[in-house]
């Protein structure tokens, strides 16, 4: 007698698809619209940091910062860029954490705009961003289990 348990195919078929899971999941959508803008807007935005296309975003730096950061204001936002970037590429591969990382990177944003004055309604876009990352993250916590393989 064999140990090892074997799927019955009358089972398996019955496991929803990706396709139908999207088309009849609600939540399931929500998961999946969070996950590609939080994997798309860091990465962009990160490397918006190295080009300066969208915005010069030197001018966001708080200067206490500046202060305490080796380099000038660049150099912190290659910094900035480079991390955003990764934690892009975590919530694509791994949203169950991906999104804590965001959500804590974002949390780090609204301390330094509300040191800056000046800056307080972006401080409180980005704090929507945080509630909408930490809310792929309980999302994730269903659909991306720990242990699951790279899935969307």
């Amino acid at each position: 007698m064999s140990t090892t348990a074997t799927l019955d195919p009358r089972e398996a078929s019955l496991a929803p698809t990706v396709a139908e899971r999207f088309r009849s999941d609600p939540a399931y959508q929500a998961f999946v619209l969070l996950r590609i803008a939080f994997t798309v807007a860091p990465i962009l935005f990160g490397l918006d940091k190295f080009f300066n296309v969208m915005v010069d975003w030197e001018q966001y730096l708080a200067p206490w910062i500046n202060d305490i950061i080796p380099g000038g204001a660049s150099t912190a936002m290659h910094l900035v860029g480079a991390v955003e970037i990764l934690a892009g590429v975590i919530v694509a591969l791994k949203p169950r954490y991906g999104a804590y990382v965001v959500a804590a990177w974002l949390g780090g944003i609204i301390i330094n705009l509300l040191t800056y004055s000046g800056y307080y309604d972006i401080a409180l876009r980005d704090f929507g961003l945080m509630l909408g990352a930490l809310t792929l993250a309980r999302l994730a916590s269903v659909y991306d289990p720990p242990g699951t393989q790279l899935s969307l």
